[in-house]
């Protein structure tokens, strides 16, 4: 899986780009910015930004994340910016060769009983001026009671929202009227919000007239919740698209935080043993922004706040050959419904401001983290090749490699690792990548593929030919 989209065929002999990251609630400006100065140089494929569609504005609620995903229009003025810084971020991004996914909300309009969304429209629930009314929304105007009810999953309200009627012509064509327009803006791709709210067939083909209309295909995912106890399933979407696989996430961060019988050393063999979806079919990550929140169907999930079990989950996820990994970019919060750091307006403040760069401040960015970022690099040489030379403690240390591009060591005991291992890498000297400063470790491959290495307790290392200090 890699970047899509004609705008991006300039870096096509390059590497391959095999990692995408959410800058989640980032303005369109900050998103420009970080395409040239991080996320092109360090190789990720794409960025998802979060939903461009004009929104509720709830100053009463504090300004909360969830806003966003209560729409009032189609027009793309929202709390990250308007249609015009819209699309030069979307061209700044393709200049330094990383496509655009915009998160795309087509199940619902806004649930709030009224008010004036970010570009100025006045609205009612159920009566959107220009756009909708009531005749284009499902009957049942009730919330979800529950999950074994297909027609209840598909056709009543998420938590209130106005649950629209995705059978419906009108409806259909509106939609699809707005997805065109970002992938004219140049768009590359869409996560799908609350598919599994969709009855798949009227998802497919929405997606069908998209794909009819625009010249280039969007690469399209699609959030579908399924914990294999539910009526609506992961598999009914294949055919649209790749789903994200979010039964990953609860299992790999279980096994580092080592709960309910897991440990890393069981890791080897995760993929559709497990139950998981194909390989080819799968967005993975450690958390997103629900799973941070504790929404999304609960379950166990690390996020920034266990800074060293996170480090060291992503680590396995970049290194390890499954799916398409989403890496998470937060702010800090204690209080769930928060929005983005932000005025007492409003208005989102700056990840870049006339002080530098707000990182590891007012913003998180997990994705600019030292044992984040080079994994990204790490991923993009090892993509194709096979996992091979796993080795573990059976508990909580484990070390692969990838064919004979890389071989990484994750140790989650406290205690200091030192033992040898067997890779395929040519003999010679390679740098640790997750170091704070390039190069300053440097660990010897032997004529027979040997390395001896030393690992701190709760620490990684990570050794790539893209990373072969001088002589």
């Amino acid at each position: 899986m890699q970047m899509s989209g004609a705008q991006v065929e300039a870096v096509a002999d390059a590497a391959p780009r095999t990692v995408f990251v959410h800058l989640f609630e980032w303005s369109w400006e900050d998103v420009g910015a970080e395409c040239e100065a991080v996320l092109g140089p360090q190789g990720y494929a794409a960025v998802q930004i979060s939903p461009p569609q004009e929104h509720v504005v709830l100053p009463e609620a504090k300004f909360p994340w969830w806003q966003r995903y209560q729409p009032v229009s189609y027009q793309l003025e929202s709390r990250s910016g308007d249609r015009t810084q819209l699309r030069e971020m979307i061209r700044r991004c393709h200049a330094a060769g990383v496509a655009v996914y915009a998160d795309a909300v087509i199940n619902h309009m806004a649930g709030v009983e009224g008010g004036v969304g970010s570009a100025g429209t006045s609205f009612t629930k159920y009566d959107y001026p220009g756009l909708y009314s009531d005749r284009d929304f499902n009957t049942c105007r009730r919330n979800i009671d529950t999950y074994q009810d297909r027609d209840t999953v598909t056709q009543c309200e998420l938590v209130g929202l106005a649950d629209l009627n995705t059978a419906s012509p009108q409806v259909q064509e509106r939609i699809v009227n707005y997805l065109s327009d970002l992938v004219e803006l140049g768009i590359d791709g869409f996560r799908i919000d609350a598919a599994k709210h969709m009855r798949a067939e009227e998802l497919g083909e929405i997606l069908t007239q998209l794909r009819s209309r625009v010249e280039e295909d969007p690469y399209i995912y699609q959030e579908v919740i399924d914990p294999g106890t539910e009526a609506i399933t992961k598999t009914e979407f294949y055919d649209m698209g790749d789903v994200h696989e979010f039964e990953y996430g609860r299992i790999v961060s279980e096994s580092f935080l080592g709960i309910n019988d897991r440990a890393i050393a069981q890791l080897e063999t995760l993929g559709e043993s497990w139950g998981l979806m194909p390989a080819d079919k799968a967005v993975v990550f450690i958390d997103n922004h629900d799973k941070q929140r504790g929404h999304g169907g609960g379950g166990n999930y690390l996020t920034h706040k266990d800074r060293e079990l996170y480090e060291l989950a992503n680590v396995f996820m970049l290194a390890y050959p499954y799916g398409y990994p989403q890496v998470m970019s937060s702010y800090p919060f204690t209080d769930t419904e928060a929005g983005p750091p932000s005025t007492e307006t409003g208005k989102t403040l700056p990840v870049f401001d006339d002080e530098g760069v707000t990182c590891g401040d007012r913003w998180v960015c997990e994705h600019r983290w030292d044992t984040i970022a080079p994994m990204v690099t790490w991923r993009n040489d090892a993509d194709g090749t096979p996992l091979n030379h796993w080795w573990s403690n059976g508990a909580d240390q484990i070390a692969f490699g990838r064919g004979d591009r890389g071989f990484v060591i994750i140790n989650r005991n406290d205690q200091p690792l030192t033992q040898t291992f067997q890779t395929a890498l040519p003999p010679g000297r390679y740098c640790n990548l997750l170091t704070e400063e390039r190069c300053t470790e440097v660990l010897m491959v032997d004529d027979v593929g040997s390395l001896t290495a030393a690992v701190e307790g709760m620490g990684a290392i990570a050794l790539s030919q893209v990373a072969i200090p001088n002589p």
